[in-house]
């Protein structure tokens, strides 16, 4: 047993869950993760909750209650999703304290049907951070073009925001912006800068899945020693666009009035190609003032052979630049790439609430009390 999390965590990696569940919090799991293995956040998604009240009878009594109720499935699920990150950033809620807000946080997301309405997803926002009521959550706003402007009216009114789903380097760039115009906004508006937080999603593992599925088409040698290079660079070239924006004048001006940078968060890290070492989009993306989301595999592969040897991210920029232009050459389109991967995100995510929608309502059947 290493401690390569004690030194991930030293690197000015922030390492947070990417789960959660009623069992996590009430086994006493998660707070084992934040005592031992470094955990000091967590992100959550309609996936992971999906799959949590799907298995297992942690749900049974409240389910219940709310089937005594007759409440709708939306609400149920609602009820459910916000108990669970309420009562886990109370467990992080001492985390929270020792960093001065940066980390201990934990993420829940607006409802992904919501992707391409601007209005409705600020609402929601809204909502989900009125429900929650914590200082220590981040509301997960998709990073697409309608998400865009949601992301800048959220912030301008003080709620911290989680930006998912980003891909590309130019709508990462978008992002950034959509931070700062917010944090103008709350400016404005006399808000406290000091008491806003973000990160800032970028995807990692879908663009080696996507991409080395084209360069296996392909099926040259060129193509197949370009395999499993194109997410690591693209994720490097990311934090190089982080690093300019924040150290720009416009940056300068908000910090001088108490702002907070926007980390990059690298999420999707779990390896998806049982080829490439399973620490992969951990060990490559070392670099300050990130944070990386590992589902629990990956945290338990990095504790135990994960090698952290240090900043692995800056002065990589030419190599990462050089490897996605060798995809170009032959003929895989970046920009084509990374739309497919954001649709599908939006899809997949909106399938697994649709799973979620009906499995809930399945539970509300079997749990509704008699009549009479």
């Amino acid at each position: 047993m290493t401690d390569a999390l004690k030194r991930l965590s030293d690197e000015g990696v922030a390492i947070w869950l990417d789960d959660l569940s009623r069992k996590r919090i009430t086994s006493g799991n998660l707070a084992e993760l934040i005592d031992q293995q470094h955990v000091v956040g967590v992100t959550t998604n309609p996936t992971i909750f999906q799959k949590a009240i799907s298995q297992g009878d942690g749900y049974d009594q409240q389910l219940s209650d709310l089937a005594a109720r007759k409440v709708t499935v939306e609400e149920a699920i609602r009820m459910i999703t916000t108990a669970d990150v309420r009562d886990a950033a109370d467990i992080l809620r001492p985390v929270f304290d020792a960093t001065n807000g940066q980390d201990g946080r934990v993420s829940i997301e607006v409802d992904p049907r919501l992707a391409h309405n601007t209005k409705a997803t600020v609402a929601e926002a809204k909502q989900l951070a009125w429900l929650v009521d914590r200082p220590n959550t981040l509301i997960k706003i998709p990073a697409t073009e309608a998400g865009l402007p949601a992301i800048a009216e959220t912030i301008g009114l003080g709620i911290s925001v989680n930006v998912t789903l980003i891909f590309s380097l130019e709508r990462y760039r978008k992002v950034m912006d959509a931070y700062l115009t917010g944090l103008e906004k709350a400016k404005e508006r006399g808000l406290d800068l000091s008491e806003i937080h973000s990160v800032a999603s970028f995807f990692v593992s879908r663009v080696d899945t996507e991409i080395d599925k084209r360069l296996d088409g392909i099926g040259t040698d060129e193509a197949k020693a370009l395999r499993g290079k194109a997410a690591v660079a693209n994720a490097r070239l990311a934090y190089q666009a982080y690093e300019e924006v924040f150290s720009s004048d416009r940056w300068s001006a908000l910090e001088n009035a108490g702002a907070n940078k926007q980390r990059p968060l690298w999420a999707s890290t779990g390896v998806k190609d049982p080829a490439y070492p399973d620490t992969l989009y951990v060990t490559e993306l070392v670099a300050p003032n990130t944070v990386n989301t590992m589902p629990e595999a990956t945290l338990e592969a990095t504790e135990d052979h994960g090698e952290i040897t240090g900043d692995t991210v800056t002065g990589t920029y030419e190599q990462a630049r050089a490897d996605l232009d060798a995809l170009e050459k032959l003929g895989i389109s970046y920009d084509d790439v990374v739309q497919v991967l954001e649709d599908e995100g939006v899809e997949k995510f909106e399938a697994s609430w649709t799973d979620l929608l009906k499995s809930t309502q399945a539970e509300l059947e079997r749990l509704a009390p008699s009549e009479g």
